[in-house]
């Protein structure tokens, strides 16, 4: 069976999808707002609109099932409806209720959902980096129809008054991000970074390497024999399409692990710096605090406060 690296750094981040509101509109209307949040994502479940935000030249059009993540944009502006005359002012709701501001024709409203991804630090690094500035899934994508069959059963539980609806939107949002980046692993048009990685076949037997065994000290000779590839050509390869060296992404992969043993109070850093390929714990520790920007010591303590129920210590 072929190594899930996808779910393997999900499973290392926490990637979290929230809604935060949604409408369902008759007529024109156009939404506008700031944006807060640096992971902020647009589903259209019924009709159609045009997307603009920062550092676009043109507007985007979202078709029915179609999604976009902005990405560290500052604001948003959706315009949607055929009908002349004035159009409406769409304002959203916190509460993840769906609001209908004109009932005249329901089966026919324009209908979207807004909400946002939360990530942890390491997350943060990982998707802010691998996704464009809009990152905008169509009806042409080869997972179109994955991604609109999640975004329906989303505005369905987001609608019902079932048992249980809340815990639903909560997990279907998760799911419709996951569609989301597999769908992004499978773009040609992907920008350098681990998403494009995942994605490429040529690539693949090296990645496998590095991730089921970090602790090795993999060179480039190892790395482009497993590939099938020159030294020089691997390397160039690896350098375009993950937009780093090969060794650095071994570091960085070793960095992710850590993080995550790390959360533990049971983690020791002897072991730990043993278990990723480092001859001792200064040498662990070096590394890790070059590339998170603390040392392991006091990650770890800042994680496990952050865990800690309130009113609580953490005991290191």
């Amino acid at each position: 069976m072929a190594v899930d690296h996808l779910s393997e750094i999900l499973d290392l981040i926490a990637v979290r999808g929230v809604v935060s509101g949604g409408v369902a509109v008759n007529g024109r209307w156009v939404a506008e707002s700031s944006v807060a949040e640096e992971l902020k994502f647009c589903a259209i479940v019924r009709g159609e609109a045009l997307l603009m935000t920062d550092g676009i030249e043109e507007p985007i059009p979202l078709g029915e099932g179609e999604v976009a993540i902005l990405n560290a944009r500052s604001w948003l502006s959706l315009r949607g409806g055929s009908e002349e005359g004035k159009a409406f002012r769409v304002e959203q709701p916190a509460n993840g209720v769906i609001t209908r501001l004109d009932a005249s024709d329901p089966e026919n409203s324009d209908i979207f959902i807004g909400g946002r991804i939360d990530l942890d630090a390491a997350g943060h690094e990982l998707l802010l980096d691998a996704l464009p500035p809009v990152a905008h899934i169509r009806t042409s994508s080869p997972s179109s129809s994955r991604v609109s069959g999640t975004i329906d059963r989303l505005f369905d539980e987001i609608t019902s008054a079932r048992a249980g609806a809340d815990f639903a939107v909560r997990e279907y949002s998760q799911v419709l991000i996951l569609d989301v980046l597999r769908a992004f692993v499978d773009e040609l048009a992907v920008p350098p970074g681990w998403l494009r990685l995942l994605g490429d076949d040529r690539l693949r037997p090296a990645l496998d390497l590095i991730h089921e065994r970090p602790e090795v000290t993999w060179g480039l000779n190892d790395l482009a024999r497993a590939s099938a590839m020159s030294r020089t050509a691997f390397a160039v390869r690896f350098r375009e399409v993950a937009g780093m060296p090969p060794l650095t992404y071994l570091v960085r992969w070793r960095m992710l692990l850590a993080r995550r043993e790390l959360r533990s109070a049971d983690s020791r850093m002897r072991l730990l710096a043993l278990k990723l390929g480092y001859s001792s714990e200064s040498s662990f520790s070096s590394a890790f605090k070059r590339n998170v920007g603390e040392s392991p010591h006091r990650y770890r303590t800042r994680m496990l406060a952050q865990q800690a129920p309130s009113g609580t210590a953490a005991h290191v």
